[in-house]
């Protein structure tokens, strides 16, 4: 990395290229990262979306090129390692994260400890309390706390160690590390991960107001869309810089490749004109200087090379096998307790055959009531009953039960199938992205990822009409969320669906169901923005 002495705050890429044996991730990036902006970078999964902000952070090295930035900048970067600082406590870890504001209070603590405190620690003591007050130090702790608070962690953790806390307060601590201090340049790789609806909103609003440089990976598209102002993205081995937040992306390049499409068409429309007229007149003495010209002319078209994308799209359709009647599924005083604490209690819920339902609250909670739905649990006390037409499909937040078996995708999905025939099934899973050898992959070494969309496929075979999905995003490319976004909204059936992607919970849901913390349930039939104004989110 070359640290420039003076100037504004920017980050430069230039002329990055990475390699990998013989393949190339990307070349020739040159991009300069600058002012109050927030740059989203995306990417198919493998693209080396991770790479480049390593790369940038100055945590690895680039095949050619260099990165480039201010003497006087701080970068942060959200830290990934969740255990890497098991034995600090928690707001110490967040004040952490700006390191020379940590070493001076360290090393002026440590001063004001020594039993043989001399004129020269003194002096010395004299100089770090000045550079503590320019940065603030004294209101550091207090800055932490407010970070964390934000993030939605109970204030009686603060002063517990990091290894007494659970995987998801770890994330929110890491994330209020990577943002504390106001680092001028500030690097976050999936930083919705892990985090609640009202945490979400809280990291929206702070990058908003945040006034320095943001770059993030985030396969959240209502996040890119509230705190992008600039997408880069990365395919086609290129590294391309896009003004506006990800639907204005989406649209700009699906546009663009529209245009190299046409505009090929009619170069290929007219290289065949001027070779069937050559073909035609060249032996003719009369149109040999016309057919010259036109050999001329020839050879000045060139066609636009457009490479195959590395982002794929699974197609994902639900199709219920019968039409649901006026009766679905009655929930009558149902009760659930776990440990001791009433998970749910005495939850009266009527679905009806036009609901889209998102659940929120607690995730334990939301796991529960989607189980007993489906019937995989039974509740202590209460009733439900199913209407006469209901099939229901279920995905559950955790299908390891779903794939112990050594035995290839195409055995697997078999048994979920009527039709046996192996042509049938690899229909099926080449509509998830699984062609060719990759169908014969054993299940049990697939990534989460890959067992989601088996999963998927599954769903689809099973043909309900009212559908069940705990956190069905989990574990997905953008590119998979959009597909399974477009499927729902296609589906003419009962959705009751958990999640934290805001968007595919924004085009959906028609009705919320919050589930609160004594276990009763608050029935909103409202659309997720209706009910955030109505509770005043």
């Amino acid at each position: 990395m070359i640290i420039l002495e003076s100037g504004d705050i920017m980050l430069i890429a230039n002329n990055i290229s990475v390699r990998f044996g013989g393949r190339t991730l990307f070349s020739d990036v040159n991009i300069k990262f600058e002012g109050n902006n927030c740059y989203g970078l995306i990417g198919a999964n493998g693209a080396g979306k991770s790479t480049f902000l390593k790369i940038l952070a100055g945590t690895k090295e680039s095949t050619t090129g260099e990165v480039i930035k201010g003497a006087d900048e701080r970068i942060s970067v959200l830290v990934q390692d969740h255990n890497a600082y098991d034995d600090v406590n928690v707001v110490e870890t967040v004040i952490m994260g700006d390191k020379e504001l940590y070493d001076i209070k360290m090393e002026k603590d440590a001063l004001y400890m020594k039993e043989d405190f001399t004129e020269e620690d003194g002096i010395r003591v004299g100089v770090l309390e000045d550079l503590f007050l320019k940065k603030n130090g004294w209101q550091a702790e207090s800055d932490a706390k407010v970070l964390l608070s934000g993030l939605g962690l109970d204030n009686s953790l603060f002063n517990k160690l990091m290894r007494e806390l659970k995987e998801t307060d770890k994330v929110k601590v890491m994330l209020a590390r990577a943002l504390f201090g106001e680092p001028d340049i500030l690097l976050l790789d999936e930083p919705t991960n892990g985090l609640d609806l009202n945490s979400k909103m809280w990291l929206e609003d702070f990058l908003i107001d945040f006034k320095n440089t943001v770059i993030v990976i985030s396969h959240d598209r209502h996040f890119l869309n509230k705190v992008c102002t600039y997408m880069v993205d990365i395919d086609y081995e290129k590294v391309k810089l896009f003004a506006g937040n990800y639907d204005f992306w989406y649209e700009s390049s699906q546009l663009i490749q529209k245009q190299m499409r046409d505009s090929n068409k009619k170069k290929e429309q007219k290289i065949a004109e001027l070779q069937d007229f050559i073909r035609r007149f060249s032996a003719n003495a009369s149109k040999s200087k016309q057919a010259t010209s036109r050999k001329k002319s020839l050879e000045k078209i060139v066609l636009d090379e457009i490479k195959p994308s590395s982002r794929k799209y699974p197609y994902i359709n639900f199709e219920p096998e019968r039409y649901l009647g006026k009766e679905v599924i009655h929930l009558d005083k149902v009760c659930k307790n776990i440990d001791g604490v009433d998970v749910l209690k005495n939850v009266r819920l009527t679905i009806k055959p036009s609901d889209r339902i998102v659940i929120l609250g607690n995730e334990i909670a939301k796991t529960i009531l989607l189980e007993i739905i489906y019937g995989k649990i039974k509740p202590d006390s209460g009733e439900i009953k199913y209407g006469s037409t209901v099939k229901v499909s279920y995905f559950p937040k955790n299908n390891h039960d779903y794939f112990l078996k050594d035995e290839n995708m195409i055995e697997w999905l078999r048994q979920y199938s009527e039709d046996k025939d192996e042509t049938f099934i690899r229909g099926f899973l080449g509509r998830m992205l699984f062609s060719g050898e990759e169908a014969l992959k054993s299940v049990d070494v697939l990534s989460g990822g890959e067992k989601v969309r088996c999963m998927f496929s599954k769903m689809m075979l099973e043909h309900g009409n009212v559908l069940l999905f705990d956190e069905p995003t989990n574990h997905l490319d953008i590119e998979s969320i959009t597909a399974l976004n477009e499927g729902l909204k296609r589906f003419n059936g009962v959705i009751v669906m958990s999640s934290h992607d805001l968007q595919l919970i924004d085009t959906i849901a028609n009705r919320i169901v919050e589930i609160r913390d004594d276990g009763t349930i608050k029935d909103y039939e409202l659309s997720y923005m209706e009910y955030l104004k109505k509770v005043n989110l």
